[in-house]
């Protein structure tokens, strides 16, 4: 087994130091934050109190299972859409117009989610573009508002998540050889038989990697429901910020943190046992 030098170790270090100081130190001080009670009098003793508020409270728990729900779905669509954009640009689209369709891909992701975001409630809002053009052709007569409700949450989710579900289905499916593919239609496969015996198997790393982070972009987002989907988005983050910022419960605020944590992380491993997935599959070892 060859011996590691100093020079791998050395490049380690800034890594290490990111991640020690600003991932893991964090989440332990949110942690034991979460186990104090909000108290400027009483010493600090160790309580599952603000965890047990979570269960007490109906808006909490549901507004919880509602994040993880929709987030789910966002993923699965964002996979559906992707999928068929990603096999195109990775196998039918050769030279400059694959350049092209990869670009219009990423120039959007050169903007900032804030500035995407307000593009699309100009676009969905009530006397916006798109209630503009429905009256122009005559389909409705009253201008329509479009957001604030979950089709409009769901939209600038799946948008604002989709070039991280096709960069690593491109980059799956340009592996896959094209004479596997053939061979699949040579030996009678339809359309459907090659889709699911030689390109799914094939490019399934590339589809748990985007689902996961897909999933974690979801689950934390914050702008998109709060914004698009108006204050009655019931996302699991606002309730995080509520307590934080507005009530300065920062004890509530990090248990939920925690539990937000603990249910991407649960989510993300049953979805690595129900693809038959492994973390260094996925990330391309």
């Amino acid at each position: 087994m060859r011996r590691l030098g100093i020079g791998f170790y050395l490049l380690l270090c800034p890594f290490a130091l990111w991640l020690l100081l600003l991932i893991i130190l964090p989440h332990l001080n949110m942690l034991e934050v979460s186990l104090n009670l909000r108290s400027y009098t009483t010493p600090k003793s160790y309580t599952f109190q603000n965890y047990l508020n979570f269960f007490e409270q109906p808006l909490y728990w549901n507004t919880f299972v509602r994040t993880a729900w929709m987030s789910i779905l966002a993923t699965l669509l964002t996979l559906l859409i992707a999928f068929p954009m990603a096999y195109y640009i990775a196998k039918l689209a050769k030279g400059r117009s694959k350049t092209l369709l990869l670009m219009a891909c990423i120039l959007p992701f050169w903007l900032s989610e804030l500035v995407r975001t307000y593009g699309w409630m100009i676009i969905l809002r009530e006397s916006g573009l798109l209630s503009g053009l429905l009256r122009y052709f005559g389909i409705i007569e009253n201008n329509i508002e479009f957001l604030y409700n979950d089709a409009s949450i769901m939209l600038g989710l799946v948008y604002t998540a989709m070039l991280f579900m096709i960069v690593p289905l491109v980059s799956a499916l340009e592996s896959l050889d094209d004479s596997h593919i053939e061979a699949g239609y040579d030996l009678g496969g339809s359309h459907w038989n090659v889709l699911r015996e030689i390109v799914i198997p094939h490019a399934m790393p590339g589809i748990v990697s985007g689902c996961i982070i897909v999933f974690m972009l979801s689950l934390g987002n914050y702008l998109t429901p709060n914004l698009i989907g108006g204050k009655d988005s019931l996302w699991f983050t606002e309730q995080i910020f509520t307590q934080f910022i507005t009530r300065f419960n920062w004890e509530q605020g990090s248990a939920f943190g925690i539990l937000l944590l603990l249910l991407s992380s649960l989510i993300v491993y049953l979805g690595l046992l129900l693809s038959g997935q492994t973390l260094s599959k996925t990330m391309g070892k």
